[in-house]
């Protein structure tokens, strides 16, 4: 019997690259500690190593184990997670040797909030995902344009049926005393700061 999501996540634990749909835009993904499978995903996205891969977790406790959340990043976690928010945190031990790209002290962290990808990390754990791109161009909406983008070298495509509609997730630095928006998507800055207010 067909298993997509167990295929999807036995496909990223073997090191190969798939592609999931988020609640933001279809990410691009394998394995976060394997560095050969993260090189492989630098490679088919064209992306160049300066700007990091982030990581999707099942769980903000998943996220404890590999970023450190100190109270800020807790109260935000709390408010938009499962959700459209990637935070850049400090590493812990946990994955301080992952070759997630040219910065070696911080990481994105991100719950997203769409059942197959959760349906998938609940499996694999931490995931290197990014979005399901060649970089500089737009992300297909739909499984057709993915397969072209990137055709056999995505070992599993898991789409949903109809097309996703999401904006990217807003990207916040979280490292020292100020939140940094880095990236504007989803979540304005005005919620984010609410958040912490509150």
């Amino acid at each position: 019997m067909s298993d997509p999501v167990g295929d999807a996540a036995a496909a990223a634990l073997a090191g190969r690259l798939i592609v999931i749909p988020t609640d933001t835009v279809y990410g691009i993904g394998t394995r976060a500690d394997d560095a050969a499978a993260t090189a492989a995903l630098f490679e088919v996205k064209g992306r160049p190593r300066d700007l990091s891969v982030p990581v999707l977790v099942p769980s903000a406790a998943a996220a404890r184990e590999i970023a450190a959340l100190d109270q800020r990043a807790a109260a935000l976690a709390a408010r938009f997670w499962p959700g459209p928010l990637t935070m850049v945190l400090p590493r812990t031990e946990g994955s301080r040797r992952w070759d997630l790209g040219s910065d070696t002290r911080t990481i994105g962290v991100r719950v997203p909030h769409h059942p197959l990808a959760l349906a998938v990390l609940a499996i694999t754990g931490p995931l290197a995902v990014t979005s399901a791109n060649r970089s500089g161009e737009a992300t297909p909406r739909e499984c057709d344009g993915l397969a072209r983008a990137f055709g056999a070298r995505v070992a599993v495509y898991l789409c949903q049926d109809e097309p996703l509609e999401g904006t990217a997730s807003t990207v916040v630095d979280v490292t020292d005393g100020d939140l940094r928006v880095l990236r504007t998507g989803s979540l304005a800055e005005t919620d984010l700061l609410e958040a912490l207010e509150t």
